[in-house]
């Protein structure tokens, strides 16, 4: 009797013991200490802020901290996701609504682990899993720019965040699981120029957070890097095996591509592609050319081109090449006046409509190419309010037809219903 009650005690002990243990440990994983504010730092020659402006640029941070309307870095755009809605942070100087108080420790804190300066975690929306692999000399080069800018009084608006997301520690086991990159070193094998595009598609420009598909808790899916995902109703197409498609990627499209520029073949970028290019078009022409020498070099995953046939016979396409007749060529067809404009594309030459799936096309068609002040490129106007949905459908297969003739769109209905809701 007493050695069994002796041996259930010693059992309640040890499980208490270990509960204990796990408890301290989870706190500890949730907990990171405040960095200590300092004044404004005032001492970056203008060297140091040159090469930060280009990290900046390259890492895309005015695409999210920057809204509409708003002041440059000053936060405030929305960003949807699964879990709720976001608000990008001011990351201008300013002291008690941006980082002016932030120490190049915090900053660094923050670029690789995720974490602000009084200690709570950032969302991983924020690509610090990305930022970590970055160098020391290009963190501090952000840093010195980001420093030197207006200050900018912006409160940051408060996040819209579903349970359990709302609850900022859990982000802490979301960093246990998937938060593993460390800087990039340069691999000797390789040319200078595929190095940094390397460096600039894996660090600064978080190529992967928008063409990697995700898996269901916002993490990119393992062994899936670059293969294609999803950002904002679009779909990012997978950057494997450009260069050994169907439609092959030659390094001088691809270069003008990611410089804003019109390309036989593949279009222009659009969605939210178009403020990446934009940026990338004010970065030497040496950073877009290392780049595609760095994904022209990547190999093809999976048969990416390979689209199965639709069982059903071809719709009839008289109404969608009157469709045309009327609200497209005049600036895409043969020979239209306002074809040499920026170089408008023929659309049978288009990715989008090369593409596997009708989104990217209808998502073109209903939002348009907006101009952008100053901006180099086409525009495009907005079809949303002047075609219906059977119109749209009747000229999605015309042109589907003119580019992929054997494979027609399958799932173009409910595409069109679906991006229609969206975009109401």
């Amino acid at each position: 009797m007493n050695g069994h009650f002796m041996r259930s005690r010693t059992l309640w002990i040890s499980a208490a013991a270990l509960a204990s243990i796990g408890a301290i440990a989870a706190l500890a994983l949730m907990w990171r200490p405040a960095i200590a504010p300092v004044e404004r730092p005032q001492t970056f020659d203008s060297a140091q802020r040159q090469r930060g402006a280009r990290v900046v640029e390259a890492g895309d941070c005015a695409v999210c901290h920057t809204r509409p309307g708003g002041q440059y870095l000053a936060g405030g755009l929305p960003l949807v996701t699964p879990f709720g809605t976001l608000y990008s942070t001011n990351i201008t100087p300013d002291p008690q609504t941006g980082i002016g108080q932030w120490s190049l420790p915090a900053f660094e804190r923050a670029m690789r682990e995720g974490i602000s300066r009084d200690g709570h975690f950032l969302y991983p929306a924020f690509p610090y899993v990305h930022y970590r692999r970055m160098s020391q000399d290009d963190i501090a080069d952000a840093y010195a720019y980001l420093m030197s800018g207006p200050a900018v009084d912006s409160p940051p608006q408060q996040n819209r965040m579903n349970f359990p997301m709302n609850i900022r520690p859990l982000v802490s086991f979301w960093n246990l699981l998937f938060l593993h990159g460390k800087p990039l070193t340069p691999l000797a094998e390789q040319s200078q120029a595929w190095n940094r595009g390397r460096y600039l598609v894996e660090g600064p420009g978080h190529c992967a957070g928008c063409h990697s598909p995700l898996n269901l808790i916002g993490a990119e899916k393992s062994g899936e890097n670059l293969a294609g995902g999803s950002v904002d109703g679009w779909d990012a197409p997978s950057l494997l095996g450009m260069a050994h498609r169907a439609n092959p990627w030659s390094s001088e499209q691809l270069v003008s591509y990611l410089r804003a520029d019109v390309v036989d073949g593949h279009g222009t970028a659009a969605g939210p592609m178009r403020p990446v290019s934009l940026g990338l078009a004010r970065l030497p022409a040496e950073d877009a050319q290392a780049i595609a020498e760095y994904l022209l070099s990547l190999p093809a995953k999976t048969a990416i081109n390979e689209i199965p046939s639709a069982s059903a016979e071809p719709a009839d396409r008289s109404s969608g090449a009157l469709l045309f007749a009327s609200a497209c060529a005049g600036c895409h067809a043969q020979g239209a006046p306002m074809r040499d404009i920026d170089g408008r594309p023929a659309l049978d030459r288009t990715s989008a409509l090369q593409a596997a799936s009708p989104r990217n096309f209808v998502k073109t068609v209903l939002e348009g190419i907006p101009a952008e002040p100053g901006q180099p490129g086409p525009v495009m106007p907005s079809f949303a309010a002047s075609l219906d949905n059977a119109q749209l459908d009747a000229l999605a297969v015309y042109l589907r037809h003119q580019a992929s003739p054997d494979q027609p769109w399958t799932d173009l209905p409910a595409t069109l219903q679906a991006l229609r809701q969206e975009t109401k």
